[in-house]
């Protein structure tokens, strides 16, 4: 059989490198596990089937390859500099985690803030997320969009991009507003602080939103490498269910959960209630304004029915 070529004609056309989960896997090949199983289990998101052998096999090489790129984006900077005939001025490498809420990016963000700090390189990695930039519950109340919570009208975009723009700058200090999901608000005068880390990673539902209009800048224009936690919706949806039922069972048992009302529904209550959330607000969430972000992405991640990654699209250099 004749062998074809990345240069036939007939094939087409993509930005991307797609690898198969096995061939992704060999790249793991000599690379030394640091996590534990308690290590992971702790890490681990409700409803994700995150073990040793995902970490080794998709995450380890991940958190190699953005070490790599971190890396050569803090030599280019030196190197520039010197160019310049000025001081070093190279800020933090940031990342984007994009994708649907119970997608598990949630647990992939916090797994390469401790994978990535791990890596010579790259010790001090940060976490932020951006539910810290939603408008608080009686601003959205006030504009009449509490129900849109998630959609991009629901973050301060405004305040978003300054954070991004002062860890790029190089500020010594950056803050970023901190949420609290049991409160299901902001928490006011509470922060999230950053001094001068290695990297940060920003993790979010539509943090590859392009700008509002033409002239407005974008906050993907201040990322260095961006990931897509990709499925089929029919798994999200039933991944969001799952969660929805663990979480009656623990979080919203809670007396100062905000979502404690949910705590004595039955089963059969719970799941039309969780449908119902999915289908009037977080499934058009993620048809219209996520789902269209991916190809922005450097990196998609396309998982599989049980949690795990089944492919790797790598956008070319």
């Amino acid at each position: 059989m004749e062998r074809v070529t990345a240069a036939d004609p007939t094939l087409p056309l993509s930005p991307y490198r797609e690898i198969d989960r096995a061939d992704w896997a060999r790249l793991a090949a000599g690379l030394t596990q640091p996590l534990s199983e308690t290590e992971i289990v702790e890490l681990r998101g409700i409803g994700d089937r995150l073990d040793l052998t995902e970490v080794r096999e998709v995450y380890l090489p991940l958190s190699r390859l953005l070490s790599l790129y971190a890396s050569s984006t803090r030599q280019l900077g030196a190197a520039t500099s010197d160019f310049l005939q000025e001081e070093d001025t190279t800020t933090p490498f940031v990342v984007a985690v994009a994708g649907s809420v119970a997608v598990g990016k949630s647990t992939i963000a916090r797994l390469l803030r401790e994978l990535m700090s791990r890596w010579p390189g790259t010790p001090r990695v940060e976490l932020v997320t951006t539910d810290g930039f939603l408008y608080p519950n009686a601003e959205l109340e006030r504009r009449g969009i509490m129900d849109r919570k998630g959609f991009p009208e629901a973050y301060d975009r405004r305040a978003l991009l300054q954070f991004l723009t002062e860890v790029k700058s190089g500020a010594p200090e950056v803050r970023a507003p901190f949420y609290s999901h049991m409160r299901y608000d902001i928490v006011p005068d509470a922060h999230v602080v950053l001094r001068s880390p290695d990297v940060v990673i920003v993790e979010g539902l539509n943090v590859l939103q392009p700008p509002p209009a033409p002239h407005d800048p974008a906050v993907s224009d201040l990322f260095d490498f961006s990931i897509f936690v990709d499925a089929e919706t029919e798994h999200i949806e039933r991944w969001y269910i799952d969660r929805f039922l663990a979480l009656r069972q623990g979080a919203f048992s809670n007396p100062s959960s905000y979502f404690n009302v949910f705590a004595h529904l039955t089963d059969d209550e719970a799941v039309a209630t969780a449908l119902g959330y999915w289908n009037d607000i977080n499934m058009p969430n993620l048809v219209e304004n996520v789902m269209p972000t991916k190809h922005r992405a450097t990196l998609v991640l396309r998982k599989g029915a049980d949690h795990a990654v089944e492919t790797v699209q790598l956008r070319k250099v």
